[in-house]
């Protein structure tokens, strides 16, 4: 009894070191992690709208919400004092998951570009939905309401869908399409 007792305190105390340690090391990179990400975001903001110097968080009571498709954040991008457009990160649901997006509409109400973030989509099918030729057909498209097509070229409010993963194709072009309701609600 004695030894159960010798044991099962030895491996409490190895645990409770454990986890001291884990959170101690979780403490010292929470701010560097939080860091990271922000930069990561900024530097997505401004390849979706390069023509923004600054951006600028917007209240999420200023702006609509989608119901298929959750908005994280709407920001006013700036160049000077002049609205270049804004940046809106929706999180569509592909195949695999939530599909981080990210993108930009200028203030004249074309589509500056698309930047796809994290996503666990199938490695060499839905996954391409992070190549430019995929997310590349987006810029240049007016802000309206986008449609996916499997096959023929695609007109000037369809996507081509990337082969074999027509529900990622759909998601991203539904986070698309929740984008631009956002940039309707704001710009009206």
């Amino acid at each position: 009894m004695n030894s159960i007792l010798k044991l099962g305190l030895n491996l409490f105390i190895i645990c409770a070191v454990a986890a001291g340690l884990l959170a101690g090391t979780n403490q010292i990179t929470e701010p560097i992690i939080a860091e990271r990400n922000e930069q990561a975001n900024n530097e997505a903001r401004q390849m979706v709208l390069p023509d923004a110097s600054d951006f600028e968080l917007l209240d999420p009571n200023d702006y609509g919400k989608n119901a298929e498709v959750e908005i994280v954040e709407v920001y006013k991008g700036l160049n000077g004092s002049d609205i270049a457009g804004y940046t809106i990160k929706a999180l569509p649901k592909g195949y695999g998951g939530e599909i981080e997006l990210m993108v930009g509409i200028k203030s004249d109400g074309t589509i500056s570009g698309v930047n796809i973030g994290n996503m666990t989509e199938t490695p060499g099918l839905g996954a391409k939905a992070q190549e430019e030729d995929f997310y590349g057909q987006y810029a240049g498209k007016p802000a309206t309401e986008l449609s996916v097509i499997k096959s023929g070229s695609a007109g000037e409010t369809e996507i081509q869908a990337i082969s074999g993963a027509t529900i990622t194709s759909k998601a991203v072009t539904s986070g698309v399409n929740a984008a631009v309701e956002v940039y309707d609600s704001i710009s009206k």
